[in-house]
């Protein structure tokens, strides 16, 4: 049986942990510290993957030898074959752990989820998938916070868009960028007649001030009257900011019941997301033909995925996978099984990339 994994490549991860291991042990500090923590803490599992290879190589190797003892024959086949099924696994893991990370996978995430066509029930399913993630994101022990949302006539939301505080939330999550389909008869139909609805979710990566250089010359800041709940003080103070960055024409608004202050900071990470995510499209796009056979890197026109309510059954369209369990899917229960699914085939594009080159 043939592992064909790259030697070099491994013995060079280990190095790597040791030199790391060493520069944390010697007495960095500042911002190296965190660098090289960081670093240290994602390479750490990779190389216990490694070792755990290598062990069981050796440990394959002795059991061979030993087919040679007639008296310990039968015992060594089993053994031989058991090695061989569980060496076959961790290579698998190396591999995937060997595959080009996404520098942004550990990031928190804004998270944006707009009606798209099917009026009031477009709403009430923007919310349905506003409080999936919501729901999720608890399960995770991750933070939601809203900056800003427009509600529907009826409920739901027009425009929703939040802060995802936690680690790998980008990664979890990044599949999601799409168009989502609903189709089920809508509490307003009196004749039970389905309908087709749609929201769109856009997923980007929390940036980081060292992300993207903004001048503030560039920026046009605007305060205005905060709309919604929350009586007298909405309507006499403006609250509200709006935020256009002048060369780009990308514009965010947030607004709260009552600090300007806050308002502007959370309109400056949600502005340095939204360029940072204008940036890495404009370099997928660079990429595109690399990422062929590939899932989806979050076209915000792309049909993702259809939930239709009266069959109980969900489809994602990239990868052909359809599961009858909308409602544990809906409520945040099941969604892991549709995202470890969207994570597999891109680890397996990427592994068939690598292959090629």
């Amino acid at each position: 049986m043939s592992i064909d994994l790259p030697t070099a490549k491994l013995d060079q991860v280990v190095a790597r942990h040791a030199e790391v291991e060493a520069m944390l042990a010697a007495g960095a500090e500042g911002e190296e510290y965190v660098r090289l923590g960081r670093e240290f803490s994602d390479l750490s599992p990779v190389v216990e993957q490694v070792r755990a290879l290598r062990a069981a190589e050796q440990d394959l190797s002795d059991a061979r030898e030993m087919l040679a003892d007639p008296e310990m024959r039968d015992l060594a086949q089993s053994e031989v074959e058991r090695l061989e099924a569980q060496l076959d696994s961790l290579a698998k893991e190396v591999r995937v752990a060997l595959l080009p990370k996404d520098a942004m996978d550990e990031r928190g995430i804004i998270l944006e989820v707009r009606a798209g066509t099917g009026g009031d029930e477009a709403a009430l399913f923007a919310g349905d998938l506003f409080r999936m993630y919501s729901r999720y994101a608890a399960e995770k022990g991750w933070s939601v916070e809203v900056l800003s949302e427009s509600e529907g006539s009826m409920g739901g939301y027009k425009e929703v868009i939040a802060a995802v505080h936690g680690r790998g939330a980008y990664a979890r999550l990044k599949f999601e960028s799409g168009v989502h389909r609903v189709q089920r008869v809508p509490d307003t139909e009196a004749s039970g007649r389905i309908h087709t609805s749609a929201a769109t979710v856009a997923v980007l990566p929390e940036a980081e001030e060292v992300d993207v250089d903004i001048n503030e010359s560039d920026l046009r800041i605007d305060v205005y009257r905060a709309q919604g709940a929350g009586g007298q003080h909405v309507n006499k103070t403006e609250s509200a900011v709006r935020i256009t960055h002048l060369p780009t024409g990308i514009v965010v608004a947030v607004q709260d019941e009552r600090s300007q202050h806050r308002n502007k900071a959370r309109a400056m990470a949600l502005l340095r997301s939204r360029m940072l995510d204008e940036e890495r499209q404009r370099q997928d796009n660079a990429r595109s033909a690399d990422r062929r056979g590939q899932v989806g890197s979050g076209d915000r026109s792309e049909r993702i995925r259809t939930y239709n309510f009266p069959q109980g059954r969900l489809t994602d369209h990239r990868i052909n996978l359809t599961l009858y369990k909308l409602e544990e899917v809906i409520t945040g229960q099941a969604l892991d099984e549709v995202l470890d699914a969207l994570i597999t085939e891109h680890q397996a594009g990427l592994m068939a990339a690598s292959e090629r080159d």
